[in-house]
């Protein structure tokens, strides 16, 4: 019973020591995330500048165009050539107001992605402050857990060394094949692990408690342990009580 209390601990701290890694990924999980957001606004806020340079340079073209053909009207000496260059000037005017359009489009955005860029940098600030904080409180815990689990294996040690080779190795074998769970108690003469009643021939030698081998339940296999009622009831009176005021009586 003593080497199946100090296995349940371990396995508690071994439980809570493989949590770490996955809250330690969720807590650089939040610090990526939070760095991608404002990558991404910045990436956006670039390309907004490279389609302004784009469209201003377009509009700057289509001007020129403008004004070599306005030049080449005072020169033409026919209305069909007049006509033309009308044409292309008109042509060249509708290209600079969709060009403008498209200029100021992307001058919107990029007021937006500049308050994007500025939230992100707010946020991935404060994530990286949380972040710190986590951490600390991680490792404090961690190096807890890892003190827990060094002492309690060094305690199972000392427990495993007082128990029979053999038992130990019967102990062992139920242990892997009932998740580390191989004592059960007898609770209303039956197994407290699976629940099957137990035999009435095998409590009543449970209970006069003079035969050294150990009994099993024959439906899960585990060891069966019997607290005879007096014996629970003198553990229970030998407990100390908490009283309302929370002091030990």
């Amino acid at each position: 019973m003593e080497l199946q209390s100090v296995d349940t601990r371990l396995n508690a701290v071994r439980a809570r020591i493989a949590t770490f890694p996955k809250k330690t990924a969720e807590i650089e999980a939040r610090v990526t995330n939070a760095k991608s957001e404002l990558d991404a606004a910045k990436a956006a806020q670039l390309n907004t500048i490279k389609e302004r340079k784009k469209y201003e340079l377009d509009i700057e073209q289509h001007k020129d165009r403008v004004r070599k053909y306005k030049d080449q009207t005072g020169q033409v000496k026919t209305n069909e050539a007049y006509k033309a260059l009308q044409h292309e000037v008109e042509m060249a005017e509708a290209e600079i107001a969709k060009a403008e359009d498209r200029l100021l489009e992307q001058m919107v955005n990029g007021e937006e992605y500049d308050r994007r860029i500025k939230a992100s940098e707010t946020l991935l600030k404060e994530v990286e402050q949380v972040a710190v904080g986590l951490r600390s409180t991680l490792d404090r815990e961690k190096a807890e857990a890892d003190k827990e689990l060094g002492q309690l294996t060094e305690e199972r040690t000392r427990v495993a060394a007082e128990v029979p080779e053999n038992t130990l190795h019967h102990y062992d074998r139920i242990m892997r094949k009932h998740n580390n769970i191989a004592v059960a108690e007898v609770r209303d003469e039956s197994c407290g692990a699976c629940g099957v009643r137990i035999r009435p021939h095998v409590i009543q030698e449970m209970r006069r408690g003079d035969r050294p081998e150990l009994f099993e339940c024959e439906t899960c296999t585990r060891i069966l342990h019997y607290t005879p009622p007096n014996a629970a009831d003198s553990i229970a009176a030998a407990a100390p009580r908490t009283n309302a005021a929370g002091h030990e009586s």
